[in-house]
């Protein structure tokens, strides 16, 4: 009788399928659920260097004294021998009006008082012939030759003449005022300069009648620009730490790399807008931004500084030279005033917490006061090992350098 041999189990095949899951599952894990890089730390040095706190604002340049100068009379503008541009000296004359309307004004109060002065005349000896008639009378009367009505008569023609004449006087001193003011406004007639300045504007030409009935009309505009005076506008949230006397400085769009120093002398109590008649009519609840005058003065010798320009305003809140100073990012907060750092002393190491004591902060970069040393490096941020390193501040393509900014990097 023949026997059969045993069947044969596939061993090999469950194998070979047991791998082939493993190497799948560990292909999905790759995709899926890939292992996290280690973190790259972005540092920078804690260095020595110069660091201060300012309050920004835009102001616009005024010449410290601007004046409009007008005629007080009327008539035509005979000559105007200024030209815009022109420096004056204070007494020169800049315009004259056309004088024959004053001169009559003169000629005829001139002409009253005069004949003032001959009415005077007439009343003195009016008064002296009176008072020989009162003489007479008081003679006669002692010698009962007259009446005593006489004598009563003659005292009041002499009183009547007395007070004439003084009428006859008060009216001299006003015919002499008169005279006076025509003199005056004849001398109206030249315009002069009042201050030692530059012609800015010119409001009226050369032939033009002006008419100074109502109000003086702006012949031209003189401004002394010697000082320029630079009105800039803090915003409400920042006024309150500003105050007259601090340092500022400021730059101008036609040389942003040169600084104009000077010292803030006032604050104005109220914005511009107290002025507008729609500030009484506007919703308590209103949106708009509110802004406050500062006022400061700088010398402007050689001229570069011109009406109207804008400046780039900085009142200089807090300042420090040569101290440690660390990138404000670098910081966390870690109660009432009080920070820690995060120090890197060795790529393969956990980053060391410290505390720190912190001055002048002006949220770019912060002023140290213990708790680091020069050169020790903090981290300011995080990224992958993928992630393209940050480009320096000013390179191509990287962001703008801004004004405190600590460059981040080894």
């Amino acid at each position: 009788m023949a026997t059969t041999s045993p069947k044969k189990r596939p061993y090999g095949r469950y194998a070979a399928i047991g791998i082939a899951v493993l190497v799948v599952l560990f292909l999905l894990k790759g995709c899926f659920f890939p292992n996290k890089p280690p973190p790259r730390y972005i540092t920078a040095p804690a260095a020595i260097g110069d660091i201060e706190q300012t309050v920004l604002a835009s102001g616009t340049l005024q010449p410290f004294l601007l004046v409009d100068v007008g005629s007080q009379v009327s008539g035509q503008v005979k000559a105007l021998k200024v030209a815009l541009g022109d420096h004056v000296q204070k007494g020169e004359v800049i315009a004259n009006i056309d004088p024959a309307t004053q001169k009559n004004a003169l000629l005829t109060a001139q002409a009253t008082l005069e004949q003032q002065k001959a009415q005077r005349l007439s009343q003195e000896a009016i008064v002296a012939q009176n008072k020989l008639a009162l003489a007479r009378q008081s003679t006669t009367f002692a010698a009962e030759a007259s009446s005593k009505q006489d004598l009563e008569t003659a005292q009041t023609q002499l009183k009547s003449a007395q007070a004439n004449l003084a009428a006859t006087n008060a009216l001299i001193k006003q015919a002499t005022v008169a005279v006076n003011n025509a003199g005056v406004n004849l001398g109206y007639t030249q315009i002069v300069a009042p201050i030692d300045g530059v012609v800015v504007a010119i409001q009226t030409k050369q032939g033009q009648t002006v008419n100074a009935v109502q109000s003086a009309p702006t012949i031209v505009k003189l401004a002394n620009l010697s000082t320029m005076t630079v009105k800039a506008q803090i915003s409400e949230a920042d006024v309150v730490h500003v105050r007259p006397g601090q340092p500022v400085y400021f730059t101008i769009l036609g040389a942003p790399d040169r600084r104009f120093y000077a010292s803030l002398r006032a604050i104005e109590p109220a914005p511009d807008s107290i002025t507008s008649a729609t500030t009484a009519t506007a919703s308590p609840s209103s949106t708009a931004a509110v802004y406050y005058n500062g006022l400061f003065d700088v010398a402007n010798p050689d001229g570069v500084l011109r009406t109207s320009m804008t400046a780039q305003v900085y009142i200089v809140l807090a300042s420090a030279k040569h101290v440690l100073t660390v990138p404000s990012a670098a910081l966390t907060p870690a109660g009432p005033g009080r920070y820690t750092v995060r120090i890197l002393t060795d790529p393969k190491k956990k980053p060391e917490v410290r505390a720190v004591t912190v001055g002048i902060n002006n949220n770019v970069s912060a002023q140290v006061l213990s708790g680091l040393k020069a050169g020790e490096k903090v981290i300011v941020g995080e990224g992958s090992a993928k992630e393209a390193p940050p480009r320096p501040p000013g390179a191509p393509g990287g962001p703008p350098r801004q004004r405190g900014e600590i460059r981040i990097g080894n």
